[in-house]
């Protein structure tokens, strides 16, 4: 049986498709799309209607699922090693002028896909920063309205009937079309303060027949990355192409894109201006860092999303396929 790889379909995901393309992937791996992102994944992953394997998906997402108490999968391994850049986005119809800075969006209803998705976990985020806070320093909790979809989060911030929301959060090339269209406006953006995305698996699988082909498929998931993603791919601008052919964005778009991201395993340093700590800029798909697990449940607990305390990092783990570095 094929393990089945959730994935949401961005432009994130491209080693991915190039993997799944290839005849290792085509015998081994069936991707499975997860267009609602990581909340979807996490339901697709309960043992109770499991629908994937293992997922490609949002690194405070699947810390959360697992703080909170889910114990039906781990962390496997590391995908992107830099932030995703979150834009906050708001309606262009005349409901929504009265937000014109993220300031005016304090104690507005906040579109998410679904709860525990990273829309949902980034708007706390955004109120840490901004100090969305009482008296005693703790985030104010946030109205949150379910709208399920992209498509629902769009039409609420344009206060469709039964889904007004004042702004909602993705991501910000995937979103951008829609703000070139004029459908929805950007009012700010907030980077992710740890790096974007994390591999999970299920434990059946960990503790399965299949652990074989979990493994090759981080092994064969690091060298794709590396292929699709090095100087001489950017420099002869091949990953740019590629984009373009699957995703149709503006050239001008896939050059910002590209020039921030950095997938796990590359071996193209970081852009200046965007740090990790020395242990993610080691990573690839088979190890995670610990001080960024440490340092995500923190921040996590800071918004108000986690309890504060001292967390032991081990059980977040699988330690039948990954290092801790």
């Amino acid at each position: 049986m094929a393990l089945r790889i959730g994935y949401v379909p961005e432009h994130f995901a491209a080693p991915l498709l190039k993997l799944a393309a290839s005849e290792w992937g085509r015998k081994n791996i069936e991707l499975v799309s997860q267009p609602s992102g990581t909340g979807q994944m996490l339901t697709s992953l309960d043992p109770a209607d499991q629908k994937i394997d293992v997922a490609v998906a949002l690194t405070e997402g699947l810390i959360t699922g697992i703080a909170r108490g889910r114990t039906d999968y781990k962390l496997v391994g590391s995908y992107v090693r830099t932030s995703l850049n979150w834009a906050i986005i708001t309606g262009t119809n005349a409901a929504a002028d009265r937000y014109q800075t993220i300031a005016d969006l304090r104690g507005s209803p906040v579109g998410v896909s679904r709860l525990g998705s990273g829309s949902q976990l980034m708007a706390s985020v955004l109120a840490l920063r901004e100090g969305w806070v009482d008296e005693q320093g703790h985030v104010i909790p946030l109205n949150f309205v379910v709208n399920n979809d992209f498509k629902t989060l769009r039409d609420g911030v344009n206060q469709a009937a039964g889904h007004e929301t004042g702004f909602f959060m993705w991501e910000w090339f995937t979103t951008k079309p829609y703000q070139d269209s004029g459908e929805v406006r950007f009012i700010g953006s907030i980077p992710t303060p740890w790096p974007s995305w994390t591999i999970a698996a299920s434990t059946s699988v960990l503790a399965g027949e299949r652990l074989e082909v979990l493994r090759a498929f981080l092994t064969e998931l690091d060298s794709h990355i590396r292929a699709f993603a090095n100087p001489t791919t950017r420099a002869d601008r091949s990953l740019h192409r590629f984009i373009e052919e699957v995703h149709q964005y503006k050239p001008e778009d896939i050059e910002q894109w590209a020039a921030g991201v950095r997938w796990a395993g590359e071996e193209t340093p970081n852009p200046d201006g965007i740090e990790s700590d020395a242990a993610t800029l080691k990573t690839n798909t088979s190890t995670m860092s610990a001080d960024m697990i440490r340092h995500t449940l923190h921040v996590l607990g800071e918004a108000g999303v986690l309890d504060r305390k001292e967390w032991e990092i081990q059980p977040f783990v699988a330690s039948e396929t990954t290092k801790l570095i």
